[in-house]
């Protein structure tokens, strides 16, 4: 018997043949807007399944305590910064990945994965130490005292753990979608879900003694909310398994292999010289996030001002039916820009971004009218609150017209992202985010005491301005000779 390591098995997608006899990846052969629709759903789903772990933990929350949903929801922004500091080495996999399986290279590819995966686990370490050692600090900048305070706190830590777990997920979905396996990582996600709901149900109120089995004891402690972070942990920890798992197997066209996942520098420079400008990206346009949200919760005092505040928290869930599409058509633009790159097939791939533009745009537009005609009763279903309603309604329906602007800013920025150009996104963030979202929405929201509509002034400037600079990049194609 054989002693040789198994061959990865190719992705399920079909592949063609073409010139010279060299097989093409359906993702560099087939219509591009069929195959950029196809592309795209499997990340919806996966974008809608990672988002129903944080809505499902938010809703058991509101079954327990005000306090408990304040520091979960809270804690849902602190997950959105680890997710962007995984871009450090999620962004350079996915390109660099798609570039040589487009290019026809499925060891160089296969190297990359690999030398992915183990810098995910350090990554993963570096994450959960900077929030373990943050989480008060988190707190005590939203004002946060007494039970609220400890419950986030607490949750922050715990949650830090799941962070570790979530980097290496995170890294290996972002490798089974360079070689244009979309449909794996929805499936993991999709497994994380189940397994959250049942842990995080169970652990928040227990199982207990079940005589006719004979059973006396509690199967499960009731840990209430403290119950929802460690079901969460354990769920992420399920999915990191999983990914090792698939890649491990080779059922994603890449396989890990012991050789691969010693440390190789080149490899290493390679894809942090892509994803250090887009982790940087991130990290900013999460710090821009966050200073708004300190601006919108000083924007009134009392009743009024805690009505601002949740009023734009709704409206950022809400707004959520806008942009998983657009992360979801973005993610599969990079993928076929990387891959028609490698492939050498320029045409497609300046092309791709803007059907990508034009597919999800006509859903925004839909979107746009839904919010538009639909703002009162949104924040009817969302909210029992006059007040909250009051003070949303009308900035909402503003929104509400911003929404075409935004598919296009994500759509470009993911495809300059896919050829490898990472810099240029990283410094259109920096200048939306403190010469126009932050001080904008200061200067109009506070200064000019305008509430809700004021403060999200900045927050359009900002959208516009990443928009206009991201799609005149890519028109200018300037991007087409990155070098990875």
């Amino acid at each position: 018997m054989s002693n040789s390591p198994p061959t990865p098995r190719p992705p399920a997608r079909p592949e063609s043949v073409g010139a010279g006899g060299r097989f093409r990846p359906a993702v560099v052969s087939g219509p591009i807007g069929r195959t950029l629709f196809f592309l795209a759903l499997p990340v919806l789903g996966e974008q809608v399944l990672n988002t129903i772990v944080t809505l499902f933990d938010t809703w058991l929350a509101g079954r327990i305590s005000p306090a408990a949903t304040s520091a979960i929801g809270f804690a849902a922004y602190v997950g959105w910064l680890a997710s962007m500091l995984a871009m450090l080495v999620a962004t350079g996999t996915t390109a660099l990945v798609a570039r040589h399986t487009g290019a026809g290279e499925p060891r160089e590819a296969n190297r990359i994965a690999n030398q992915s995966i183990l810098l995910a686990g350090f990554l993963g370490i570096g994450i959960f130490a900077l929030i373990y050692a943050l989480a008060p600090w988190f707190a005590q900048q939203q004002n946060m005292t007494g039970e609220t305070y400890a419950i986030t706190v607490h949750y922050l830590r715990v949650d830090a753990v799941g962070h570790f777990a979530m980097s290496l997920t995170f890294v290996g979905c972002a490798a089974m979608r360079g070689a244009g396996n979309m449909r794996m990582p929805m499936l993991i996600f999709a497994a994380i879900n189940a397994f959250n709901i049942v842990a995080s149900l169970s652990l928040v109120y227990g199982i207990g003694p079940i005589p006719e089995l004979g059973i006396s004891g509690a199967l499960i402690p009731k840990l209430g909310v403290y119950g929802i972070v460690w079901g969460t942990v354990s769920a992420r920890m399920v999915g990191a398994v999983l990914t090792l798992i698939v890649l491990a197997r080779g059922t994603s066209g890449l396989i890990l292999r012991a050789r691969d996942l010693a440390f190789h520098g080149a490899t290493v420079r390679r894809i942090l010289r892509i994803g250090i400008p887009a982790a940087a990206d991130g990290a900013v346009m999460w710090v821009g996030h966050f200073l708004l949200l300190i601006v919108i919760a000083r924007l009134a005092s009392g009743v009024l001002g805690e009505a601002y505040y949740a009023a734009h928290m709704i409206a950022v869930r809400v707004e959520a039916l806008t942009y998983l599409p657009a992360v979801a058509w973005g993610t599969a633009t990079a993928t076929m820009v990387g891959q028609s790159l490698g492939a050498g097939d320029r045409r497609r791939a300046a092309h791709a971004a803007h059907w990508a533009v034009l597919q999800c745009g006509t859903l925004s537009i839909a979107m746009a009218a839904f919010f538009y005609f639909g703002a009162e009763l949104v924040y009817a279903i969302m909210s029992d609150d006059w007040l909250v309603r009051a003070a949303g309604v009308t900035p909402f329906r503003t929104l509400a017209l911003f929404q075409p602007i935004l598919v296009a800013s994500i759509v470009y920025i993911h495809a300059l992202r896919g050829a490898g150009d990472t810099r240029f996104p990283m410094i259109v963030t920096l200048f939306g985010t403190f010469l126009f979202r932050v001080p904008m929405g200061y200067f109009f929201g506070i200064t000019l005491s305008l509430g809700l509509a004021g403060g999200w002034m900045g927050m359009y400037c900002d959208m516009t301005w990443r928009a206009a600079a991201a799609s005149l990049r890519y028109l200018r194609g300037k991007w087409l000779k990155v070098e990875v």
